[in-house]
């Protein structure tokens, strides 16, 4: 479970957030809709502890995020530009990411990549993938040593209608598995068919819809 409260962020004279209280069970999809600079994507990295909120707590399973640990714990994260390496294939990037833990084998790299539509043995390095498909292999890294949370900024960026019907349906399984799920758009479509909870962040100011 991701609970935050009354998280607030200011850097330099500017409040990037202010006061925010968030709450996301496990088997939920909790949504989050603004236009860009609105502070979603900062409250999804004050969330996974890549930065730290002026005032407020947030906890995930129970422990809070800079305090009792670092960063979120088996987590999956999508947040802006993947970081891919550009000579080398998709597959051959999440074999690398794979093995900082070694929590999973070839067979899964494998299977994950087909299940967001993607062919693990094609040699084309990810340079030379189109926007969707680097949202796909972006998905797949995430999902692909099974974590109990996702953290979705823009996971629909760049794919086709097609592709984000596929992404829709995976990540309403992945809900039905007991996931707790966050995503953050700017499509108020994306939002209303997959979210059981919904808020909008204006200003750095989140209300529920």
């Amino acid at each position: 479970m991701i609970e935050v409260q009354k998280v607030s962020l200011q850097i330099k004279k500017a409040k990037i957030l202010e006061n925010v209280d968030f709450t996301c069970q496990k088997g939920q999809i909790c949504g989050v809709v603004g236009r860009n600079g609105s502070g979603k994507t900062m409250l999804m990295k004050c969330i996974c502890g890549f930065v730290k909120p002026t005032s407020g707590e947030i906890q995930v399973d129970g422990q809070v995020i800079g305090k009792d640990i670092d960063f979120i714990p088996n987590a999956g994260i999508i947040i802006e530009t993947q970081g891919f390496i550009p000579n080398y294939s998709g597959y051959k990037n999440l074999q690398l990411l794979a093995s900082i833990q070694n929590r999973i084998d070839k067979t899964r790299i494998r299977e994950v990549m087909q299940m967001v539509g993607l062919d693990p043995d094609m040699k084309r390095c990810v340079k030379k993938y189109s926007l969707g498909m680097r949202q796909r292999l972006g998905l797949a890294q995430a999902i692909m040593e099974d974590p109990s949370v996702l953290v979705l900024d823009e996971p629909f960026n760049g794919l086709d209608k097609e592709g984000v019907v596929e992404m829709r349906q995976y990540l309403l399984q992945l809900k039905d598995a007991g996931k707790a799920i966050m995503v953050c758009s700017h499509s108020s479509e994306d939002i209303a068919v997959l979210c059981d909870r919904v808020y909008e962040m204006e200003h750095g100011k989140l209300t529920p819809k």
